[in-house]
């Protein structure tokens, strides 16, 4: 085993509106980010084809995902705040797309594979929740829908790091646990955890807690389902 532990800032998975949030939906987090999907994913287990299903609906869920930072921009009512989802949403398309792309085709997958292929129920469920609730709501009922994922897979990186049972040499997935658990992505969540607690602060997040707790849970539980998605294929 070699596992190496990131060395930035703590991830803020406790601070303000994010932290009570989480814990409210103790059980169904935890069902989340401890999923045997992820479990198999750090000792190298995990079947090929159970990540590949993964990799390709991960691809169709990240240009809803940056449909909803659009969104989360159109819906901003600070400058700053239009300034840090229009950032969000270029890193996606330019970034985080392209480097996605380039990690399929390690897989056998070209970009043509991956538009081609149909967006399973799943990813239909959670894609089309995510915008709803930007539309449906503001600024702040978006941040809570999106805020599990990019947060939650901070955790999942943290959480695999620091597991005995994790393998990271000779494991296919390593790269996939090195993005994840990396310092890079720790301080992307971190952002938009305060991110969401400015706003919370800003905008009545104590008047609103029961609807936003709502929304944080049905993330979670779609986040759950979505490795259930590629597990159902071992």
């Amino acid at each position: 085993m070699d596992v190496t532990i990131a060395t930035g800032e703590p991830l803020a998975l406790d601070e303000g509106l994010f932290g009570r949030l989480r814990r409210d939906c103790a059980k169904d987090w935890d069902g989340y980010v401890n999923h045997p999907f992820l479990a198999a994913l750090a000792d190298g287990s995990l079947p090929i084809e159970a990540f590949r299903e993964f990799l390709v609906q991960d691809y169709l869920y990240l240009i809803h995902y940056a449909r909803a930072y659009a969104l989360a921009a159109f819906k901003s009512d600070t400058l700053e705040s239009l300034r840090i989802y229009s950032r969000a949403m270029a890193a996606i398309v330019d970034g985080e797309m392209p480097v996605h792309i380039a990690y399929c085709a390690d897989w056998g997958l070209t970009e043509k594979d991956l538009v081609a292929t149909p967006e399973r129920l799943e990813t239909i469920a959670y894609t089309r929740f995510l915008i709803d609730r930007g539309m449906a709501g503001d600024l702040l009922d978006l941040q809570a829908a999106l805020a599990p994922c990019v947060a939650g897979y901070a955790e999942i990186g943290d959480i695999i790091r620091r597991s005995a049972k994790t393998v990271l040499q000779g494991n296919p997935y390593a790269l996939w646990i090195e993005n994840y658990g990396g310092d890079e992505y720790r301080g992307v969540a971190n952002a938009a955890i305060r991110q969401l607690n400015r706003s919370a602060a800003a905008g009545g997040g104590e008047a609103r807690y029961d609807s936003l707790l709502k929304t944080f849970r049905g993330a979670v539980q779609l986040e759950t389902a979505f490795w259930g998605m590629g597990w159902a294929k071992r």
